[in-house]
Order: structure tokens, then sequence, then C-alpha cells
């Protein structure tokens, strides 16, 4: 299976901002609807958006909408979710996925590592 590789978490205060990446090993995702899912401390991984093959759909869930923006760029196969106005629940493994769909979970590849996000003062 198509594995991911995540990139770009850290540890930033409340109102911060981050950007993280997706790259895939074997794949060309251009014609994948992708998404970004996280799995904070104790909690089960959640899907919180996806973005379908072309770029011109996306779907958040609303803790997250109009702070965080998923985008991909198919000539470079990245994917992207841009993440301002940090909150501490942000705090979370983030992981990304080919998905069957752009607004529910149903992961299609391997789980990469993910990349630690933590918003702390």
């Amino acid at each position: 299976q198509v594995q991911f590789v995540e990139s770009g978490g850290g540890l930033v205060q409340p109102g911060g901002s981050l950007r993280l990446s997706c790259a895939a090993s074997e794949l060309t995702m251009s014609m994948a609807n992708m998404g970004w899912f996280r799995q904070a401390p104790g909690k089960e991984r959640e899907f919180i958006a996806g973005i379908n093959w072309s770029g011109s759909s996306t779907w958040y869930i609303g803790a997250i909408e109009g702070r965080f923006t998923i985008s991909r760029d198919n000539a470079k196969n990245i994917v992207y979710l841009q993440m301002k106005n940090l909150e501490p629940d942000d705090t979370a493994v983030y992981y990304c996925n080919a998905n069957q769909y752009i607004n529910s979970a149903d992961p299609i590849g391997s789980w990469g590592q993910g990349t630690q996000v933590t918003v702390s003062s």
C-alpha cells in the first residue's frame, strides 16, 4: 500500500501558525481525494479536512473551519494543511491519507508516522 510522509509539525504558542506537508511514496496523488486526520492524546483518530483530486472542493470539521486550509500541489505531489490561530485543543499527531470521500473518513492507504503538533504557552 501507498504510505504517506507528514512533516512540518512542532511546538507553537496559542494563536500561532504552522504549515503541514504530506508527500506520498510510490504514488502520484493527483488523481486521489486526500484528507488530513489527527489523533489527540487519549482520543481516536479523527478526519478533519478533505480535498478532491483537483483541489476545487474542500471540507472541514467545524472546530477548524476558518482557521485551517487544506490545499494541494499536484505538480509537486504534495498536500498541505495551513493552520492559523492554533489552540491548545489542536494538540495532536496529524496524519494524511488518500481518502475515498472529501467529507467523511474512508482512508485508502497505509498510515505514516504523522507529525506532532503541540500548542502550548
